[in-house]
């Protein structure tokens, strides 16, 4: 269901800030064993491997999880649907914190699948609930900005915790996190009615829109490609770019910080010049690789590398979000619901593509094939401009791709 907001109340903008905090929690929730994986693989008697489950199993399962929670939520008050998946999410890193087995952590990991899915579903179309037309494109990009401050901020701050008192504290520190957010969620968030049910007919209409169909191509070619490389950023960096290992988080800040300017002049631009401005990211996305290609062998080249890799991805969630939204203004759920899962079977396709290449043929084989996949959104790009009606230069974000 979208409505039209007149004028956006500095209340709204706490709402808008609520929402950019849900999405700071679940990624973060998400991202969080990245840091902790031998720790906690050594405290649940298993290998380091066996538990790197942990993170591919959420991405897969938000995949599946994000349309049936639009379709089981009926016409539930969307402001209770999201206090309701905050809950679950502080109960999955509660049992994260205290689980003494690695099946008790899986099975927590299973409900933040279930939390991502639901959260990015509902989250993603909410600016337009929320602001006026003028401002939806900074509210989203404030919406997407948790995301990027989550690889900025979240995942290192929770492997500082794990480091000094432990990865059972970091989990427990993200359960407070998330209490703190459900609170200021229910005090500030507006209730959301819903139109009515949404049926599954309804997703198997959306999957015949055209402008549909391009945003979820683009969403997999963009999201694969970036991870097919980027999951290997360590070992490009140490070996390739010849840094000492001690730089790594620091260029990662670099990159995150690189990537939040990104996400905000993307969710500005793109609010008039959707087409334009995923086109300018997937070039972005080529050129980074060819940086890496032809002047990362120094240390100075790498690091200049890295950073415009992050203003390029980093706009990707914000553009590829808000192509979705004009592509299906009456239906922004469900449009919503399957960017979610093109997202995440695009991070499990990108990172297992890229260490199949990676086995084979070396770190230079993954920032090649990283490249072709962004060329390939590019020539989506141009495809679909040439598809559609010419965009109007309005700040609406219903308006024509």
């Amino acid at each position: 269901m979208r409505t039209h907001v007149e004028s956006t109340s500095p209340r709204a903008w706490w709402a808008v800030t609520a929402a950019s905090l849900a999405t700071f929690s679940v990624v973060t929730t998400e991202m969080l064993p990245v840091g902790l994986l031998t720790s906690i693989a050594d405290a649940l008697g298993t290998s380091t491997g066996t538990a790197g489950v942990m993170v591919s199993l959420p991405a897969l399962l938000a995949a599946l999880f994000a349309p049936l929670v639009v379709i089981s939520a009926g016409s539930v008050d969307r402001r209770t649907l999201l206090c309701a998946l905050l809950g679950m999410l502080v109960i999955a890193n509660l049992v994260s914190a205290l689980a003494p087995t690695l099946a008790w952590m899986l099975a927590a990991r299973v409900l933040v699948g279930l939390c991502m899915g639901g959260i990015w579903a509902i989250a993603g179309g909410l600016a337009v609930r929320l602001v006026a037309a003028r401002s939806v494109g900074l509210a989203t990009s404030l919406i997407f900005g948790g995301v990027a401050a989550a690889s900025v901020l979240g995942v290192p701050l929770g492997a500082l915790i794990g480091e000094l008192l432990g990865w059972r504290w970091a989990f427990g520190s993200m359960a407070l996190l998330e209490v703190a957010v459900l609170v200021l969620h229910m005090a500030v968030m507006p209730r959301l009615p819903s139109s009515g049910a949404t049926r599954l007919r309804q997703f198997g209409h959306a999957l015949g829109n055209r402008g549909l169909q391009l945003g979820l191509m683009l969403t997999f070619l963009l999201v694969a490609g970036h991870f097919i490389a980027f999951t290997f950023v360590r070992p490009l960096l140490l070996s390739v770019s010849g840094f000492d290992a001690r730089w790594v988080g620091l260029l990662l800040f670099g990159y995150g910080a690189a990537g939040m300017a990104g996400n905000f002049i993307a969710g500005i631009v793109a609010a008039r010049r959707t087409p334009l401005t995923v086109s300018l990211i997937a070039a972005g996305l080529v050129l980074a690789p060819l940086l890496f290609l032809s002047i990362g062998d120094s240390r100075l080249g790498g690091a200049m590398a890295l950073l415009a890799w992050g203003l390029a991805y980093g706009g990707g969630s914000v553009g590829l979000m808000t192509w979705m939204m004009k592509a299906a203004p009456g239906a922004v759920e469900v449009a919503s619901s399957l960017y979610v899962g093109a997202f995440n079977i695009g991070i499990a396709s990108g990172a297992w593509m890229g260490g199949q290449a990676l086995d084979r043929y070396g770190l230079t084989a993954n920032l090649w094939l990283a490249g072709g996949f962004a060329v390939a959104a590019v020539v989506v790009c141009i495809a679909g401009r040439r598809m559609q009606p010419a965009q109007r230069d309005t700040g609406n974000p219903s308006g024509a791709l």
